[in-house]
């Protein structure tokens, strides 16, 4: 049974986050996803619930249109096509100054059910190599990507690897995108793996073997970068 609450007021609450809400079992899914910092898969609420995972899904997809959850695949590097993995929006997204600019490159991504990421990497390599001709020259190619995703509103972190780390890992701890991310998850976080790939091209570094990881890690996005690309300012 959905209810509407009353305003402050007495008038009739009726927003899309309200009558997501307005279900108990969708309002317990949401404190579940909440809880977990990595975001959770359907079948992972569905074993906490003890719900059916087709009604899981439904629930799911009701908080997302409602802009209450945002979806990715974390593939985590692998080929095909994971399980979506569910995760609580911010409270209060930062800014987007290039909103606007990122909602115009996505119309004009192949339609379809076609798999759009390498299309979505490709504009966004164009993108990332243009982005990073705004930013002051760094030694380190790797702080050359965080400039930009700073500047792009994604609050980046570089972590600490060792000298025999496989790779070097950034960490996104805000998504200034998260309604474009919601309407296209899997064009979006293409989007920025490409902006990755250009940025790095763009400083004579490899960006073939970016990753960029949805909910990598509580809180953040993980994205991956060639252990290359931090030794490139040391090359001979």
């Amino acid at each position: 049974m959905e209810t509407f609450g009353k305003g402050p007021v007495g008038e009739t609450i009726d927003t899309p986050q309200h009558r997501a809400l307005g279900s108990d079992s969708r309002a317990a899914i949401l404190r579940l996803v909440r809880a977990a910092g990595g975001g959770l898969t359907a079948a992972e609420v569905a074993a906490d619930t003890g719900q059916h995972p087709s009604t899981i899904r439904a629930h799911l997809d009701r908080l997302v249109e409602a802009g209450l959850l945002v979806r990715a695949r974390a593939s985590g590097g692998l080929p095909g096509r994971p399980a979506w993995r569910y995760r609580a929006t911010a409270a209060d997204p930062a800014p987007a100054p290039y909103r606007s600019l990122a909602a115009a490159l996505l119309q004009h991504l192949p339609r379809g059910d076609g798999d759009v990421r390498p299309a979505a990497a490709q504009v966004g390599q164009d993108w990332g190599r243009q982005l990073a001709r705004g930013v002051a020259p760094q030694d380190d190619p790797v702080d050359t990507v965080t400039a930009v995703l700073d500047g792009l509103g994604f609050s980046p972190r570089r972590q600490p690897a060792g000298p025999q780390a496989a790779s070097v890992e950034v960490h996104l701890h805000t998504c200034p995108f998260l309604e474009l991310v919601g309407q296209n998850p899997d064009a979006m976080c293409g989007l920025h793996a490409g902006v990755v790939r250009g940025v790095l091209e763009s400083q004579g570094a490899p960006g073939e073997g970016t990753v960029l990881e949805p909910f990598g890690a509580p809180g953040a996005c993980v994205v991956h970068l060639p252990v290359l690309a931090r030794r490139a300012a040391d090359a001979p």
